[in-house]
């Protein structure tokens, strides 16, 4: 993790953290954690990145009981996900489309799992935070009778899980697979939902730029994830021209309870004292999103041709400007987050 942190002094243009993986093999090593070290522990508890699936019980548990830190969980049904899997591969083999990536990862799967983690954390009394709901059963799991900073199991929406439904595989195929996969329109709108009223708690993007080449391999090949960063706030301030979300409520999810969630010392919120971390937004500027000003190194993006109602004017990032009206301006690299716990 050192060596990581390094690596981003050098390289990062936004401010940085990382979590430590969980394995069915290292669950010492999360015992021994500095908690101000990391932003917390991460669980695969469905098989999505490399061998980072927790499936052993026994593991699952010693974790949620001897964490020192927050621990934030993917959740998805390992064994219900590759049941679904077989089912359909023997159905329609080689031309398995993504139109079906979320009957296979399906809402049972991501219930399943979901609950079966609130339901450890609450034997545990393990600080829980759920990332990237997809499903509107999943809400049942979440509160918000209380303040954030008084829950001990918490969620996440993402951008994609707010934007797009399962009637948008059929144009954007592979460029929107993602891991909890998109579903419905109905689902989708029930986490916006959510999103206002308390039961989910941050809005985050799940970002992970595969190369085009790789999106354009076949359903069964082509990896999960897409690039996010640079549109998300854009997206939400579509939302905001719907007159679905406040501009107060956006800062609150993208911004406030991301620091009071993972305790992030002196950052999200406009304060004396605090680091300066400000996007300067033009309400009134359309942006339409092309090839030409994509500043993903992957150069594509699933929002491709939409015009944003509202454009990013600058970005500063601990007191450095690091965007400026379309350009990346290099020399300034952002700060390594540290926390108070």
């Amino acid at each position: 993790i050192r060596d990581r942190y390094k690596i981003a002094s050098n390289s990062s243009l936004a401010n940085y953290s990382f979590y430590l993986g969980a394995t069915n093999s290292n669950s010492a090593e999360v015992k021994k954690l500095d908690p101000k070290l990391i932003c917390g522990v991460k669980i695969f508890m469905g098989s999505s990145t490399g061998d980072m699936l927790v499936d052993n019980e026994t593991t699952l548990e010693d974790i949620f009981r001897n964490s020192p830190t927050l621990i934030t969980t993917h959740c998805e049904d390992d064994v219900l996900v590759k049941g679904n899997l077989d089912k359909f591969k023997s159905e329609f083999g080689d031309q398995l489309t993504a139109a079906y990536h979320p009957l296979i990862r399906s809402e049972q799967a991501c219930f399943n799992s979901s609950s079966k983690a609130v339901d450890l954390a609450k034997k545990t009394g393990a600080r829980l935070h759920v990332l990237h709901i997809s499903t509107a059963k999943e809400l049942s799991l979440f509160r918000n009778d209380i303040p954030l900073k008084q829950k001990k199991i918490t969620a996440e929406a993402c951008i994609h899980h707010l934007w797009f439904s399962d009637a948008d595989y059929e144009e954007k195929g592979n460029f929107i697979k993602w891991n909890p996969a998109i579903k419905t329109a109905a689902d989708r709108d029930a986490i916006f939902k959510a999103v206002v009223d308390g039961r989910i708690d941050v809005i985050a993007t799940d970002h992970a730029p595969h190369t085009i080449e790789e999106k354009s391999l076949s359903y069964l090949a082509a990896p999960s994830g897409g690039p996010l960063v640079q549109h998300a706030m854009l997206a939400m301030l579509d939302f905001y021209h719907q007159g679905k979300i406040s501009l107060e409520m956006i800062a609150q999810k993208m911004s406030h309870n991301v620091a009071d969630l993972y305790q992030i010392d002196r950052r999200g919120y406009i304060k004396e004292g605090y680091f300066a971390d400000l996007a300067i937004v033009n309400l009134d500027k359309h942006h339409t999103v092309d090839k030409s000003n994509i500043l993903y190194k992957c150069g594509w993006s699933p929002f491709e041709g939409h015009t944003f109602g509202a454009s990013v004017v600058k970005t500063i990032v601990s007191g450095n400007l690091v965007y400026d009206v379309g350009e990346l301006i290099d020399g300034h690299w952002g700060q390594r987050l540290e926390f108070q716990r």
